[in-house]
């Protein structure tokens, strides 16, 4: 079967490939798309009722500009007489809180895992267990605040359900920064942690800040689907920007987040990253195995172009589709295989037909025989192909002696009647 990426109605991006991200920049840029101001500052404000020790807690939004890009601004002014909390004092409070502003189960659910991934990223640090350990910078009331904040502003959006998204490789900045313990480079010694235990891709740079904190390390990890280079196809229709607190000379200090459709096709969308080398030094035997050991271990397809290299050579330029969970496996197998020095990447997004394999059982003459066959279908569940498989219709026309053009069209023929009985016990 096809990996569907479209069964969702609407699509969003985070885009924090430039700046990073945190909590404020999100929650910036959410509001900025839509999320209505005065409702997530109230639901923010009132977690004050549930934090011990926090006698002021005030947010406010303004526009800014980063860099000449307007951005929506949230400021969090919090007075308190406690510099650390024990996890459990936070996740306590966040429950209260979460109780009282009644959200959904999905809401609910992001909430809690976002403290939780910062409560765990100080355990594995310090050295303690999840009931003894304290958070400093990340105990203060304004970072549930941040995850209150975001929480509200997404179900404010909807963006909890029938929707796919979608997160860039996440800046981390560079450099050394001070915080409670010291000096620290950055990523911050949690936030890397948080990247680390989701496996979500992140890349340093491009200035010499702390870019990304662990609290927006922890509502991203917790909110994205999918990490990609590039934008999925799609026709958007909002963007929101949030700002940083610094304004930096090098790049806009924003978290940009574009809410979009899915591009409305008869087909469905899939993506894949297409490999290829130039071969003018490899023997056909090595080809052929290479080609045959790639498909085992896990390529969609297969296929060698012949060409012409430099000087004239003849050559051949060998191309293998592959999911981008395979890509770096099947690269490294592909210059084992062959010798090649280099391998190229290029994501693609396919419009793609949904595959059934139908088991069709056959008799000509005195044989009987079973074929699998691939039916094709659109998004509307039209069927547009119907195709036997090669070696079982070649199995099936050895044993009887007859044509395979004849067994395929004995197949295929059966497999439309199974078909039709299918879809009337179903109008049935």
């Amino acid at each position: 079967m096809v990996t569907m990426l479209d069964n969702r109605d609407r699509v969003v991006v985070i885009d924090c490939q430039l700046a990073g991200i945190a909590g404020d920049m999100l929650l910036g840029a959410l509001i900025d798309l839509g999320a209505e101001a005065e409702k997530v500052v109230d639901a923010m404000e009132s977690i004050k009722g549930y934090i011990e020790g926090c006698d002021r807690l005030e947010v406010t939004v303004h526009d800014v500009t980063r860099r000449k890009v307007q951005a929506k601004k949230v400021e969090v002014r919090v007075e308190e007489k406690i510099e650390r909390r024990a996890g459990t004092e936070l996740k306590n409070a966040l429950l209260s809180c979460l109780e009282h502003l009644k959200f959904s189960r999905e809401a609910h659910r992001f909430a809690v895992s976002s403290l939780e991934a910062l409560i765990k990223a100080e355990s594995k640090i310090h050295g303690e267990t999840l009931e003894r350990v304290h958070l400093h910078e990340t105990g203060s009331a304004d970072t549930l605040a941040d995850i209150i904040g975001v929480t509200t502003a997404l179900e404010d959006l909807k963006l909890f359900k029938n929707t796919k998204i979608y997160s860039t490789p996440v800046a981390v900045g560079g450099g050394l920064f001070k915080f409670s313990h010291g000096l620290a480079s950055s990523p911050a010694p949690a936030t890397l942690e948080i990247l680390r235990t989701r496996n979500f891709a992140f890349v340093g740079g491009p200035i010499d800040a702390e870019l990304t904190t662990p609290t927006g390390a922890a509502l991203l990890v917790n909110l994205a689907d999918e990490v990609v280079r590039y934008y999925p196809l799609m026709k958007p229709t909002v963007v929101g920007y949030g700002a940083g607190a610094g304004d930096f000379e090098e790049v806009p200090n924003v978290v940009r987040v574009t809410l979009g459709e899915t591009y409305d096709s008869t087909f469905f969308m899939d993506e894949v990253c297409v490999l290829e080398t130039n071969l003018d030094d490899v023997s056909g035997e090595v080809i052929g195995y290479t080609v045959n050991k790639m498909l085992k271990e896990g390529a969609r397809d297969v296929c060698v172009i012949p060409m012409f290299t430099k000087k004239n050579r003849p050559g051949h330029i060998l191309k293998v589709i592959a999911d981008k969970e395979d890509v770096e496996r099947l690269a490294k197998l592909l210059m084992e295989e062959t010798g090649t020095l280099g391998v190229r990447i290029v994501p693609y997004s396919r419009f793609v037909l949904d595959r059934q394999i139908v088991l069709v059982e056959v008799k000509t003459g005195e044989i009987c025989g079973k074929a699998a066959v691939k039916v094709a279908r659109d998004r509307k569940g039209r069927i547009l192909q119907i195709k036997p498989e090669y070696e079982d219709a070649k199995c099936i026309a050895d044993k009887a002696n007859k044509p395979l053009r004849e067994i395929l069209s004995l197949i295929k023929s059966r497999a439309v009647e199974i078909l039709l009985e299918g879809e009337v016990n179903e109008k049935r």
